[in-house]
């Protein structure tokens, strides 16, 4: 696999990665290997991931958000050992084929959120401030998370915001939303935190906020089903004794990870699983999540709801 050399290395500064260091010493088992981030964000896992390979190593960045492939790209400009992409990690096989990489040693998953993402209000993933409703990670198509509270039922709303954000007062704010856009459109953070503020408490509102807004962002960017085409694509691809790790933030996907690692991915993706795939086994590296030390939070209040996870592939068979 050849990579170009590419041009105009920048800073480093994107965002604060969560353990990063905990995460480079599970994944990298070869330096000579290939390994993959599929959520390359500003590449700050990546470079700690490079510093552990020699010159042989090689990487592969992969993220959807174009500012995020910009950011890389000037960021590793001068190393021949990367190279980055734009693309879903859902569509992980065929970004694999497409740049010719057959095995890996290893693939990373950061799942969170970016602080540059967060900070873009243009962007519409925080709460805070006036926004657009966006939350789009591709912003090229696709629907906005406006579309889908100016659009979607009652009963699709409270389900999303039940089944994606665990919130439990989804069905009142579901209601609260359909009555207000027959006023007229919501399509601002202000616009939308005013309709939640109608139905949940003072006290309340934060935590309501937090969950609606992620509710939303994964419904917008299809975020578990990514994930589990993400897992479900690595397979064929990886080596015997290559490793997946993968750092989530909340439950919905930690539960998605901790089911695959158990050796059984047709439980996730269906009985006919199997007559497609080799059946693959995985001994589980953390039996426990592993979690980022009081020093990193301190450093970096957003890493308090790290999990992270590794596994290493073996074939039965």
């Amino acid at each position: 696999m050849a990579f170009p050399e590419k041009k105009n290395a920048s800073d480093a500064s994107y965002h604060q990665p969560v353990l990063a260091d905990t995460a480079a010493d599970w994944l990298v088992t070869n330096p000579s290997g290939v390994y993959v981030d599929c959520t390359a964000g500003g590449g700050s896992h990546s470079a700690v991931v490079l510093g552990k390979l020699d010159a042989d190593g090689r990487m592969l960045l992969i993220d959807r958000d174009r500012a995020a492939v910009d950011a890389c790209m000037a960021r590793f400009g001068g190393d021949g050992r990367i190279r980055v992409v734009q693309g879903e990690f859902g569509e992980i096989a065929s970004i694999l084929e497409s740049q010719g990489i057959h095995r890996a040693s290893g693939f990373l998953f950061d799942l969170g959120l970016s602080s540059h993402q967060i900070g873009a209000a243009e962007r519409g993933f925080s709460y805070s401030g006036d926004c657009p409703l966006d939350m789009r990670m591709d912003v090229r198509s696709g629907r906005t998370a406006a579309d889908i509270i100016n659009t979607y039922s009652e009963n699709e709303l409270a389900d999303i915001f039940f089944y994606h954000g665990e919130e439990r007062k989804a069905r009142g704010i579901a209601r609260k939303v359909v009555a207000e856009r027959k006023k007229g459109p919501i399509e601002t953070s202000s616009s939308l935190n005013a309709v939640v503020r109608k139905t949940v408490p003072g006290k309340w509102l934060v935590k309501s906020l937090s969950r609606i807004y992620q509710a939303l962002r994964i419904e917008v960017n299809d975020e578990l089903n990514q994930l589990k085409k993400g897992l479900e694509g690595v397979l064929p691809f990886l080596d015997p004794g290559g490793r997946v790790v993968v750092v989530s933030y909340h439950s919905l996907e930690d539960r998605i990870v901790k089911h695959f690692f158990k050796g059984d991915p047709a439980a996730l993706f269906g009985e006919g699983f199997e007559k497609t795939h080799p059946r693959f086994l995985f001994k589980n590296l953390t039996k426990k999540v592993v979690r980022p030390s009081s020093e990193e939070i301190g450093r970096n209040p957003r890493a308090r709801s790290a999990k992270l996870r590794a596994a290493e592939k073996s074939l039965d068979g």
